[in-house]
């Protein structure tokens, strides 16, 4: 039996309603290829049930030529011989060819649901991608995907064709044998059905249990190695050594418990099997002694039933696969069903971007109702200047970019560009319009030059290395064995803060748009990198509007307006020079600032 996995707490009855979803990805609209291979597949599904129940009369046949007084139809029973052997290969070849046809079908209802399932995840909120569990997300998408494949052989080829036969056997057996014959068989299998049933339930928690354990010793052993310089620290190799005993322990225990209750399954459905199985035989066997059947019809009721039971033998695991690809599915169409909180309106228009002014008029927002970010911000960008955005960490400068490409929904006021109130033109348009270099740049795993070309689709060589050039970063990159072809790393672990920092830039050069953000976009950066970048990046502000976001004062004294944050709400406003005149929040923080440049100057 395949290795076990835990089953979610969840009545299975919650999961027909997910299958019932599914059916229409095994019939497409205007898909007659995909709907005729369905045909041909059941037909073939029909074909082998019908090979296969051929197979125990050939056999009967055989053995009644083979009664003493017969032997001149030897020949004859060679051939049913032969044609019980040709029956049974007939029957693999119909499963195989069934099996290699639908697998296309499987395969495409698969791929356009999990393509659906990414499209939505991409269509979703901030809000909800920030609260998910990756891990969790994408075990969700991976199991549901793998219980389609699942659901649909179970379901179509293991209890369809075994109902299709039970009803063929009870046929058989009620026109050869009369109708006591057909209750017995039909009460041996629903005894069959109902211990199965019940036994794999109570393994059910077994099995949860030895799964636990299983996780629990895997994350004790992990949590221990990476932790192993504390663990040194403290003499505590003996301590952890035996922590890690414990959890092996529970879970060895539970194994033998799930593998004990295995066997008890196994010896039950073994027993109900050979019950049967010796009271249809006795019955056949005491019919030839009075003369109504003949020898051939005890192997025939033999056979009959071998085969019935054969795939019941799997109908503890069928059961359990099925219950846990209706919860997968299910939880698969949840992610569908979650709503994206930021939508288009109907019929939205796009963006069109002339001179680029930017206006926040009296905006309100909090991510948690209880705890407000922002109140009553106001302020304009004319087109093509800078506004520089300052204030204590907390007081809400990031949540202006998020607020601006629209990830979140304003409580109060609006956003306008060039007069449009972004809440009413698509959101796609939008953010091509909008470029921004973020404090936390997180690059794909993949080459440098693909993530600087993500920038803009269609990107050639050349101007991905231009925009290098233009974010510092170019020779670099050529110093690298494979230049432009080096692989980053998971989240772009393989460079260094300011390296990952000047990747981002070049991808917004690239992009080229006419609405800039940067957010922090030099504060990775060490002074030299940070003062050769600077330039750069004021260059491309020009003929931009642009909204800087900053933390180091010294990096925006050239910015047309600098507006500076406390506590969600716009405490001042002015350039540079007005604001230190001032005397107020800014020259504070200027003046800190300066006085830690002073003492990191003194300690070189």
């Amino acid at each position: 039996m395949p290795p076990d996995r835990p089953t979610e707490q969840q009545n299975p009855a919650d999961g027909w309603g997910a299958l019932r979803r599914f059916i229409p990805y095994l019939w497409p609209k205007g898909e007659t290829r995909l709907r005729l291979t369905v045909v041909v597949a059941l037909l073939l599904v029909l074909l082998s049930k019908a090979v296969t129940l051929l197979m125990p009369f050939a056999y009967k046949g055989a053995i009644d030529r083979m009664a003493p007084g017969l032997q001149p139809a030897a020949g004859l029973a060679i051939a049913l011989v032969v044609a019980y052997a040709g029956a049974r290969f007939g029957g693999v070849l119909f499963d195989n060819l069934r099996n290699a046809i639908f697998e296309r079908v499987g395969q495409d209802a698969a791929r356009r649901l999990s393509v659906e399932v990414f499209r939505h995840l991409h269509a979703l909120s901030l809000r909800f991608h920030l609260e998910r569990r990756t891990g969790a997300l994408t075990k969700i998408v991976e199991r549901g995907t793998k219980s389609i494949d699942t659901m649909l052989y179970f379901i179509l080829f293991n209890i369809g064709p075994t109902v299709i036969e039970l009803t063929a056997v009870c046929v058989i057996f009620f026109v050869k044998f009369g109708p006591g014959l057909v209750v017995a068989t039909v009460v041996m299998v629903a005894a069959y059905i109902l211990f199965t049933r019940t036994v794999t339930e109570w393994r059910t928690k077994m099995r949860r249990a030895m799964v636990e354990h299983d996780n629990n010793a895997v994350a004790r052993a992990v949590d221990s190695l990476l932790n192993y310089e504390t663990v040194k620290y403290f003499s505590a190799e003996e301590r952890e050594t035996q922590r890690y005993g414990l959890a092996v322990r529970n879970y060895a225990d539970a194994a033998v418990q799930n593998e004990t209750s295995l066997a008890w399954l196994n010896i039950g459905q073994s027993f109900i099997t050979n019950l049967m199985m010796a009271g249809a035989m006795g019955y056949t066997v005491w019919g030839w002694s009075r003369g109504q059947f003949s020898t051939g019809d005890v192997v025939l009721v033999n056979t009959l039933l071998s085969q019935l039971f054969r795939p019941l033998d799997l109908l503890g695991m069928v059961y359990r696969e099925i219950r846990q690809g209706l919860i997968d599915m299910e939880a698969m169409f949840g992610l569908i069903d979650t709503p994206a909180e930021v939508v288009d309106l109907p019929g939205a228009p796009p963006l069109t971007v002339n001179s680029g002014r930017v206006r926040f008029e009296h905006v309100d927002f909090a991510y948690d109702p209880q705890r407000p970010i922002l109140k009553d911000v106001s302020f304009d960008v004319p087109g093509g200047a800078t506004l520089a955005v300052v204030g204590p960490s907390g007081a809400g400068k990031s949540t202006l970019a998020r607020i601006l490409f629209r990830f979140y929904e304003i409580a109060d006021g609006r956003v306008t560009i060039d007069g449009q109130d972004i809440a009413a033109v698509g959101q796609e348009s939008l953010r091509k319009a909008i470029g921004i270099v973020p404090q936390d740049t997180v690059l794909f795993n993949d080459t440098i030059g693909y993530n600087i070309g993500y920038g803009r689709e269609g990107a050639t060589q050349a101007d991905i290395e231009a925009a290098a050039r233009g974010a510092a970063i170019h020779d670099f990159i050529l110093s690298l064995p494979q230049g432009y072809a080096t692989r980053v790393g998971e989240r772009g672990l393989k460079l260094s803060g300011g390296e990952k920092q000047r990747v981002a830039i070049a991808r917004t050069l690239l992009k080229n748009p006419p609405l800039l953000i940067l957010d922090e976009a030099t504060s990775a950066l060490d002074s030299r990198t940070e003062a050769e970048i600077q330039s750069t990046l004021q260059a491309v502000e020009q003929g931009r509007t642009t909204i800087v976001i900053a933390h180091r004062l010294s990096t925006i004294v050239h910015a047309d307006e600098i507006v500076v944050l406390e506590a969600g709400r716009i405490a001042e406003r002015g350039t540079h020079a007005a604001l230190l005149a001032r005397d107020g929040l800014y020259a504070e923080m200027w003046a800190r600032q300066a006085a830690e440049r002073e003492e990191a100057l003194a300690a070189e």
